[in-house]
């Protein structure tokens, strides 16, 4: 886990989930933190052990996604010299280690069946047998398991223990993705932006340009809070000018005039045209196209939409109105003109 993160924001929704976690602390009880990538289920994880009597006991992490399936239970539950290829000596296993104090398991669905009915026993009876022995184990572990899995639609399938499922579940905390965290956003971002600036050496921090702001705000984080750190942090790191706000932010940072095709034996289709790559104007604002349905004033849209694509460019190519003509295919002089009709120069200044 990243000692450095913490919790950051100020939105009912996030912080409804980070009381719950609160409350449910002292609570020797498993915990089921549910979430897409990126909200933060380790950082819940952290806090529902830091806050209870365990505190000062292992953290013991496992993510049962990082390991072959035929390895996971020897690391769970530890195994004997001999007990298979490769086992040279003994070694105990995650749930030892984490005795007296909290196991976080992340990414649970990936679990295998066999995995789980012997956690499911570990979770029942507080005893681990580790593999190539017959003398259990006692131990006392509180479990708390992170997903981005639907759990109780994997039971109802078949493809994850019901049983389990019910033991783990005295407390469920689901958490809000940052598209719908009112506000926070612009405070994460303040936030990152600020210490990258720090770990530069930078004087100051100069802020945002207001499109850049909107441009994050608009944006609607699929992988949440680590992708909005990471496109924070490089917009930061690029910009050369610390006196002045960051002007330019790119979202994808695969997204290049020179990226490789995909090989044709990887298509899907191999008799599918190939799709013409997007001009930089389209690809960078492909996210913010207005909804049609929502249009009452055609020649306002229209303005507010070139607006932005010449602002973006411009602050792309560090307000070089040369080169900022050439990407968007304009003359200098029309260029020039689009500057003047939405009064840019003046917002630069």
């Amino acid at each position: 886990m990243e000692r450095e993160n913490q919790f950051i924001g100020q939105s009912g929704a996030f912080l409804d989930a980070v009381e719950r976690a609160s409350r449910a602390a002292p609570m020797s009880r498993p915990v089921l933190v549910i979430g897409e990538r990126g909200t933060g289920k380790e950082l819940i994880a952290e806090r529902l052990h830091r806050l209870s009597t365990r505190w000062d006991e292992p953290l013991v992490t496992m993510n049962c996604a990082a390991l072959p399936e035929s390895l996971i239970e020897a690391e769970l539950f530890g195994h004997e010299a001999g007990a298979f290829t490769g086992a040279t000596k003994a070694r105990a296993g995650r749930f030892e280690e984490a005795d007296k104090g909290t196991l976080f398991l992340d990414e649970l669905g990936t679990l295998s069946m066999g995995a789980q009915e012997r956690l499911l026993r570990a979770v029942e009876y507080g005893e681990v047998t580790r593999i190539g022995s017959s003398r259990p184990i006692r131990v006392d572990v509180r479990i708390v398991a992170a997903t981005n899995d639907d759990l109780p639609n994997l039971a109802e399938t078949g493809e994850f223990r019901a049983d389990l499922l019910d033991r783990l579940s005295f407390e469920v905390i689901t958490l809000p993705p940052l598209r719908v965290r009112e506000g926070d956003v612009g405070v994460l971002a303040e936030y990152f932006a600020r210490r990258m600036a720090a770990e530069l050496d930078w004087h100051g921090w100069p802020g945002f340009a207001p499109h850049v702001m909107n441009q994050l705000e608009e944006y609607g984080w699929p992988g949440n809070v680590r992708e909005l750190r990471n496109v924070v942090e490089r917009s930061v790191y690029r910009w050369d000018d610390p006196d002045r706000p960051i002007a330019h932010v790119q979202f994808d940072p695969f997204d290049s005039p020179w990226k490789p095709a995909m090989p044709s034996h990887r298509r899907s289709d191999s008799s599918a045209p190939r799709s013409q790559p997007a001009t930089p104007a389209a690809s960078d604002f492909a996210s913010q196209a207005p909804c049609f349905d929502e249009v009452e004033d055609l020649r306002a849209a229209v303005d507010a939409h070139e607006r932005a694509i010449v602002e973006h460019a411009l602050g792309k190519h560090r307000w070089n109105q040369r080169q900022t003509a050439k990407a968007l295919g304009l003359s200098y002089d029309q260029l020039r003109h689009c500057i003047k009709k939405h009064a840019l120069m003046e917002e630069a200044d």
